[in-house]
């Protein structure tokens, strides 16, 4: 399998291309538009960034969205990075070339490993209480981030929702480094990208003009809303 994908030409390599997330799920719902108003679709948005370009897309798509809550886990001395990621239903996958390269031991990882582990369920808790995960079965599912760094975190989602027999997997994000998408395209249908970067350093707030990191209470916030549109 061999992911079709769609960007933008005029964003690749640019930054500061998006105004806000908001503004990024709008311009990503257009390139989805085919999708519209079908029953089919599903979006899934990885809290708490990918929320509000999720809200966005499937308000203007018109397909209910839910949350995934998938985590890096992160490297020991930088909390920024990570070395791999794990999923809401435990699927952990890690970045075996970079913990070789870190050097790291057993016990770093296990730690690691263990406290990301903690974090996802207090996540459930937080953002999906006792409703279970949606039924994927022959569903396009649309996994919705608001960006990808090294993408492995997207990635170990998608292997979690390919185990639930989706008809199709579309990864759609406003920004993406190249090594993300290259990372993706054998795990996924398509990808649907705006803005590739290429280069040895990538962030995911470059692209964006108003940048922050979203509190809990505004995931919330936005999450209830999507279930009073539903």
């Amino acid at each position: 399998m061999t992911a079709k994908i769609i960007e933008n030409p005029a964003y690749r390599d640019r930054v500061s291309v998006f105004r806000d997330r908001f503004q990024a799920g709008k311009l990503l719902a257009y390139k989805l538009r085919e999708y519209a108003g079908n029953g089919n679709v599903i979006v899934l948005a990885v809290p708490a960034g990918g929320v509000p370009v999720g809200y966005t897309v499937a308000k203007e798509l018109a397909v209910p969205m839910d949350v995934m809550v998938v985590r890096k886990v992160q490297i020991p001395w930088n909390t920024e990075a990570g070395f791999g990621a794990i999923t809401w239903d435990g699927k952990i996958v890690l970045n075996e070339g970079l913990v070789e390269q870190l050097d790291l031991t057993e016990e770093e990882m296990e730690t690691s490993i263990l406290r990301t582990k903690r974090n996802i369920q207090e996540r459930l808790r937080k953002f999906r209480g006792d409703k279970p995960m949606p039924d994927l079965k022959d569903k396009v599912v649309v996994l919705v981030d608001d960006g990808l760094a090294s993408g492995f975190t997207m990635l170990a989602a998608a292997r979690s929702v390919r185990e639930r027999a989706p008809k199709k997997i579309i990864v759609a994000v406003p920004t993406a480094s190249l090594g993300a998408i290259e990372l993706l395209t054998s795990e996924v249908d398509e990808i649907v990208c705006l803005n590739i970067r290429s280069g040895t350093s990538f962030a995911v707030a470059n692209a964006y003009v108003n940048w922050y990191d979203l509190t809990d209470e505004e995931v919330l916030k936005i999450l209830l809303e999507s279930i009073g549109k539903d």
